[in-house]
């Protein structure tokens, strides 16, 4: 039994939902979302209130009820507060800087990273600081991953793009032979 997926989402005021042929859709303040709910899990719209159970007696059915139940309360946060996520650059001559959609990343390479930001997604950068906002978490996340994957922080003097609050693990350097 999933705890998350038998309470039900509370929708906020200026927020609506419509469930039509297998398509969630919330509207908000901040934008609209859609996804398409997949056929083991039951979905129903009551006034202000969206609840889910498992369509079948399945081991896979009971499995997605809790994880769809969560996509719902993302999409629902994400119209009305949005996601951020963001990055630290440190390193001698590192630096990020957003152009419209893209973001111009030097990071030791002999060459600049560019990279797009997706539909939905806003980069800004400041001194040292990478902040991506949207009202999808999923792009949000995938794309603070990328930006991360470029220069992945070394374990040794911590050169690299990472999340703030994130604990770099360091490792001892090399001992002089007395």
């Amino acid at each position: 039994m999933s705890r998350l997926g038998k309470q039900p989402i509370q929708l906020p005021e200026k927020v609506t939902a419509t469930y039509a042929e297998g398509v969630l859709t919330i509207k908000g303040p901040k934008g609209e979302l859609s996804r398409t709910i997949k056929n083991d899990v039951l979905l129903t719209l009551e006034g202000n209130e969206l609840t889910f159970a498992p369509a079948k007696n399945t081991k896979e059915s009971k499995a997605l009820w809790g994880t769809w139940a969560a996509h719902a309360r993302n999409m629902v946060t994400g119209v009305t507060e949005g996601f951020k996520k963001v990055l630290e650059i440190e390193g001698v001559g590192y630096r990020a800087e957003a152009q419209g959609n893209k973001i111009k990343i030097l990071a030791g390479f002999s060459h600049p990273v560019e990279l797009f930001a997706p539909q939905g997604v806003e980069v800004a950068t400041e001194k040292g600081v990478i902040t991506i906002t949207g009202i999808d978490v999923e792009a949000v996340g995938q794309f603070a991953a990328d930006i991360r994957g470029v220069r992945e922080p070394e374990p040794y003097k911590g050169k690299g793009i990472h999340y703030v609050g994130e604990y770099i693990i360091r490792k001892q350097g090399k001992k002089g032979v007395a």
